[in-house]
């Protein structure tokens, strides 16, 4: 469906995320990927999706000189917990501390969305909370071994086996924890070529 409403145009996905990726060919969109080199720092004054709001724009704002056919699409995502965003591990001891704070409590994920036209830009953001079950040192362990998280925001991916064995509700989009809002995304999409 999607892919027939945007014919006309040029969809560009910059994000190195397989996760995302796969999101789009299931969305049964046409795309290409043009990922660009940013700095993903951002102010301490930014609190919870203001934050992603800020890195999926400043992910946008990298591509110049967009034709009329082109639509960019941009995103970021954070895990946030008691005031702070918890981005990617940098090593396996990173990761055990992290989830280690997620153990046994209940945190938010955040996702943004950038859809960049040469008519303009609009941004989007969803919000998940998420209940894990208190793990084990031996549980925690073994996911890091295993399925080597680092790639991901707060250590862990919903998808994976720590999701199957620690998560005991969310309220809110399952895809959003996984790195998109893809409802949202259909909708952002079907929302410019409706207009176009």
């Amino acid at each position: 469906m999607l892919k027939e409403k945007l014919k006309k145009h040029k969809i560009i996905l910059a994000s190195g995320s397989p996760r995302r990726q796969d999101f789009f060919t299931k969305l049964d969109i046409d795309f290409t990927i043009d990922v660009r080199e940013v700095e993903e720092v951002f102010d301490d004054s930014l609190k919870r999706e203001a934050i992603t709001d800020y890195l999926s724009q400043l992910k946008a704002n990298a591509f110049q000189n967009i034709s009329e056919k082109e639509i960019i699409v941009t995103s970021d995502t954070i895990v946030w917990k008691d005031g702070k965003a918890i981005g990617k591990p940098k090593d396996a001891e990173d990761a055990t501390r992290m989830l280690r704070s997620l153990s046994n409590a209940m945190h938010e994920v955040f996702t943004s969305v950038t859809f960049t036209t040469a008519a303009g830009q609009t941004t989007v953001n969803d919000t998940t909370k998420v209940w894990f079950k208190k793990l084990t040192n031996e549980e925690i362990t073994f996911y890091i071994t295993t399925c080597i998280p680092f790639d991901k925001a707060g250590s862990y991916g919903i998808q994976d086996w720590l999701g199957y064995i620690g998560i005991e509700k969310i309220e809110g989009c399952f895809f959003n924890v996984m790195g998109l809002p893809t409802r949202k995304v259909y909708e952002g999409l079907i929302a410019i070529a409706n207009n176009n």
